[in-house]
């Protein structure tokens, strides 16, 4: 199997949609002739002209507002926010029609879109280009939010997303677009949306994470099962909405300790919400508090202060020895 990066995989996936489907569009800014401001959509416009890769005004509501009509009227497009900080500008769209229809219509009328962002802090961007908030839309009924955290699982669940009969916020951190390689099969592959995926076995504390913040949190995994011989069980999350609780509970059941690590600010984020579903459904089975690892409540600072406000494996390691210890 060819080894690919994040931004190839998702590209594969692009390619592939539309070869397969001749329903699926996509459109956003500078994604077609330019090929996209991280090349993510690179080549498409060639091989599929301008009805099908639509290079679209710097309009994030009006992107979004198009997006719904064709996928009402029986397309599958795939919209491309060019920053996640730049899709607040969607958001009345998003909420107010995008993840109604299927309640205001009593399943009548669906909108299969995607809409694609590149999200997260990590390369020393300006402000609205660092965010994490992918709770904005995890908090939204009928919304779907997936992000991976490789470039296998990005190409997978892309395509399960474009297939998905509802809106699906696909977003994709940039941090790891091209950090690393993976194998990724060249034939059509999807994976379930809405299920969290088990990535190391473990029985004395499960570490929960997704997204760019899998790297550093399988470090720090390493380094506690060197030092201190602990097993422990990974879990990447995968989709944020909807939540694989089953997996969670499970997981915490067995090991009794759990730590949750998110990118994102600390107040009010996933994190919160997976520890609530602890709490609901495995409270009794916990040796000791649920330990949260999360950015300060700031913004993202610029450059060179960027490293530090990030946790990274030692803030990580830290959080699962003290939980171990507890």
């Amino acid at each position: 199997m060819p080894r690919m990066t994040m931004v190839q995989a998702i590209n594969l996936a692009l390619h592939q949609a539309m070869e397969r489907d001749p329903s699926v569009v996509a459109l956003g800014q500078d994604i077609g002739v330019n090929e996209g401001v991280f090349r993510v959509t690179a080549g498409l416009h060639a091989k599929f002209g301008p009805e099908r890769v639509i290079d679209t005004p710097l309009a994030e509501a009006a992107i979004l507002g198009t997006a719904i009509g064709m996928a009402i009227a029986g397309l599958r497009p795939v919209a491309e926010m060019q920053f996640s900080g730049f899709s607040y500008l969607m958001l009345g769209q998003y909420e107010g029609h995008a993840t109604r229809y299927r309640s205001r219509t009593h399943g009548q009328v669906t909108v299969p879109l995607v809409v694609r962002m590149p999200y997260g802090g990590g390369v020393r961007a300006l402000e609205h280009h660092s965010e994490s908030r992918e709770v904005l839309y995890a908090h939204l009924p009928g919304s779907k939010v997936v992000i991976p955290s490789g470039p296998r699982n990005a190409r997978a669940l892309l395509a399960a997303a474009i297939e998905d009969p509802d809106p699906v916020v696909f977003m994709e951190p940039k941090q790891s677009y091209r950090a690393f390689r993976e194998e990724v099969p060249a034939e059509h592959e999807t994976m379930p949306i809405g299920r969290a995926q088990v990535v190391q076995q473990g029985t004395d504390i499960t570490v929960i994470s997704w997204g760019a913040m899998m790297r550093p949190t399988l470090r720090a995994v390493a380094e506690v099962a060197e030092a201190r011989g602990a097993s422990i069980e990974v879990i990447d999350l995968l989709t944020i909405a909807p939540l694989d609780g089953d997996t969670i509970v499970a997981s915490v059941e067995k090991t009794g300790r759990a730590v949750v690590v998110q990118e994102a600010p600390r107040s009010f984020g996933p994190a919160a919400e997976v520890i609530a579903r602890i709490n609901d459904r495995a409270l009794m089975h916990l040796e000791a508090p649920v330990r949260r690892v999360a950015m300060p409540d700031v913004m993202t600072p610029y450059f060179g202060r960027e490293r530090l406000y990030f946790p990274g494996p030692h803030t990580v390691q830290r959080a699962i020895e003290e939980t171990l210890d507890f």
